[in-house]
């Protein structure tokens, strides 16, 4: 099995890089996150899951072990798939995650695409003993995941696009609190980015 992965980004798209270890080059699915911040010719560790089906060895990459760890997590619920889990990951980080099902707040799951309510009720259900929920994350996920899920909304209200929107809510720091505040912060993040 191949749980590691360190060697030079060849190639990459939103969904993958393709790591070149000693001549040989490994597709990996990664989460945008990854993919965006993966350069050409620089040097990239992944941990990494192999998933074995009848007609493919696919392998999925994650900058870090925890995040891998969730990512095994949510394959073990039935009806969710890697290729589901990856797109899981891809809009909650593992401790956004956490509180959310802390909370037992669906919404935030509910925003990715092919993850109905039921879905990811049977998520919040099936992860809620699995995780490694804290204190901080019951206390503070209802509001937090609620709060992250406003900003969302309201970015792209204001015509960002989805990705964009979440990829600018990922970079405000932690310790800014709040919808309006998270908003404006994005906004900053944003104009620098256009």
């Amino acid at each position: 099995m191949i749980s590691s992965l360190s060697g030079t980004v060849r190639y990459k798209d939103l969904h993958s890089v393709v790591i070149d270890i000693g001549g040989v080059g490994y597709k990996v699915a990664v989460t945008t996150d990854v993919a965006l911040e993966a350069q050409p010719s620089s040097p990239i560790f992944l941990w990494t899951h192999l998933a074995v089906r009848e007609n493919a060895l696919d392998l999925y990459g994650f900058p870090d072990k925890e995040t891998l760890e969730v990512f095994e997590l949510l394959i073990t619920i039935p009806g969710i798939g890697p290729k589901t889990a990856l797109g899981i990951m891809n809009v909650a980080s593992p401790s956004m995650l956490r509180q959310a099902v802390a909370s037992g707040d669906t919404t935030y799951l509910t925003r990715v695409s092919g993850i109905g309510k039921k879905n990811a009720e049977k998520i919040v259900l099936e992860l809620r003993d699995k995780l490694k929920i804290t204190e901080t994350d019951a206390s503070t996920g209802s509001a937090q995941v609620r709060a992250e899920g406003d900003a969302l909304e309201a970015l792209v209200s204001l015509g960002y696009s989805e990705r964009d929107a979440r990829e600018a809510l990922k970079r405000v720091p932690k310790e800014i609190q709040g919808a309006a505040e998270r908003v404006k912060h994005s906004l900053k993040i944003l104009s620098t980015k256009s």
